[in-house]
């Protein structure tokens, strides 16, 4: 039997973000959308992936149900934003007219784009589908039917409008899964369907452990210390305390839950402050008797406001961190200072001040440069030639709104 993903879908239109196309009342309850600008609007479609995400689901699919370029072109703007804060998958349908509405959607991000059956290009009169399979690839294309259901290469995601209906839907050896409004009510409890799917003998994705917490060497109060680190950046945030029970919640939730020594219980990182903790993989060491966890931060992991718990430096040797990540970050960051507060006498700022012909022009000729010195033996010149381009690229990168996640993330998907 195959995973069977749920994945909650979400429709906008220029008065909010809908869970159902003929629903009256907004996921959030509000008309999110009145009188906001697109920024805003950025915000509250990200924030809908990301709880979804943080909730468990597989995926979200956004249907863009704008009726002109304007709002059409806010959609896409916001699928960017969604991808650079947000790690699972993301598909996109509605308002495709044209195969470069297609090439859009994917440049955003999306994992896959949904297709209306019986689409044609308005201005080729093509099949899109067909069209858009041959150009990008199946696995990128999927068609979006009159019934809502989604049909890929890989399965259908099938259409359900009411909760009680998941399981018998969930049977059929045909469905990989299940989108629409009976999984995309804000707060849908994806964990505790997964559990329920679990004992029903249904495959799906979720944590689950390769070694149970008998396994572990613990102390003689029965804990095992936890590191914490952040997923992405390798940041160590933390270290708390498991006992069995706070282990076996974290892997159910997917919320890093903790035992207190000192109050003598179990607790959620962020029941009280907000600043959750969501699992992204937990490891032992070759003892057993220390675990390592990979998280999603939100806000601050030290009671104190820190990022991390370690922030009292105790002593250290001195020596340039030269971890390229580091670097690339640190020299954007400074870029961004400079383009928001302008320091006289800065090069950086000079470009700014010169606009984006300018730095076009030196990101030509600094290309010209790199190709000239890597005809020549000496590898000092290139690397020279390199620093010097990445950096100009770096300005045209913040002067395009573009971050190295965004680089790092497209390198990826490729």
């Amino acid at each position: 039997m195959s995973v069977k993903l749920f994945i909650p879908a979400v429709y906008i239109n220029e008065k909010g973000a809908f869970a159902d196309p003929e629903a009256s009342a907004p996921v959030l309850g509000v008309d999110a959308f009145k009188e906001a600008d697109d920024n805003v609007r950025s915000h509250i479609m990200t924030y809908l992936a990301e709880h979804y995400e943080n909730a468990g689901a597989d995926g979200v699919v956004f249907y863009d149900l704008s009726c002109d370029d304007i709002n059409h072109e806010k959609f896409i703007k916001a699928l960017r934003e969604i991808n650079r804060c947000t790690d699972m998958d993301v598909f996109a349908g509605g308002h495709i007219n044209r195969l470069e509405d297609v090439k859009k959607y994917l440049y955003a991000g999306a994992r896959k784009v949904l297709i209306k059956k019986g689409s044609a290009d308005t201005l080729t009169g093509s099949d899109i589908h067909t069209e858009a399979v041959e150009r990008f690839g199946a696995e990128k294309i999927a068609i979006s039917d009159e019934t809502g259901d989604i049909i890929s290469d890989d399965g259908v995601l099938r259409n359900c409008h009411k909760k009680e209906d998941i399981n018998d839907i969930l049977c059929s050896k045909f469905t990989k899964g299940i989108t629409g409004p009976a999984v995309s009510e804000f707060g849908f409890d994806f964990y505790g369907l997964k559990a329920k799917c679990g004992r029903d003998g249904i495959e799906v994705r979720t944590f689950a452990s390769s070694e149970r917490f008998s396994d572990f060497k613990c102390n003689e109060q029965g804990l095992v210390p936890v590191i914490v680190q952040d997923y992405k950046t390798d940041e160590v945030l933390m270290m708390a305390w498991m006992n069995e029970e706070a282990f076996e919640k974290t892997v159910s939730t997917g919320l890093m839950t903790y035992f207190s020594r000192s109050r003598g219980e179990i607790w959620v990182k962020g029941e009280t402050s907000g600043h959750f903790q969501y699992v992204r993989s937990m490891a032992v060491d070759c003892d057993k008797d220390t675990l390592l966890a990979k998280v999603k931060q939100v806000g601050a992991a030290c009671h104190t406001g820190n990022k991390t718990c370690f922030y009292t430096e105790l002593f250290s040797k001195s020596g340039d961190n030269k971890n390229p990540l580091k670097v690339f970050s640190d020299v954007y960051d400074v870029i961004e200072d400079r383009k928001n507060n302008p320091k006289e006498g800065s090069y950086t700022t000079y470009l700014f001040e010169q606009g984006i012909d300018k730095v076009l022009k030196k990101c030509g000729e600094e290309a010209a440069e790199v190709i000239i010195a890597a005809k020549n033996t000496d590898p000092e010149e290139i690397k020279y030639e390199m620093a010097d381009f990445l950096y100009h690229a770096m300005v045209l990168m913040s002067m395009k709104g573009v971050t190295w996640e965004d680089i790092t993330a497209e390198l990826a998907n490729r």
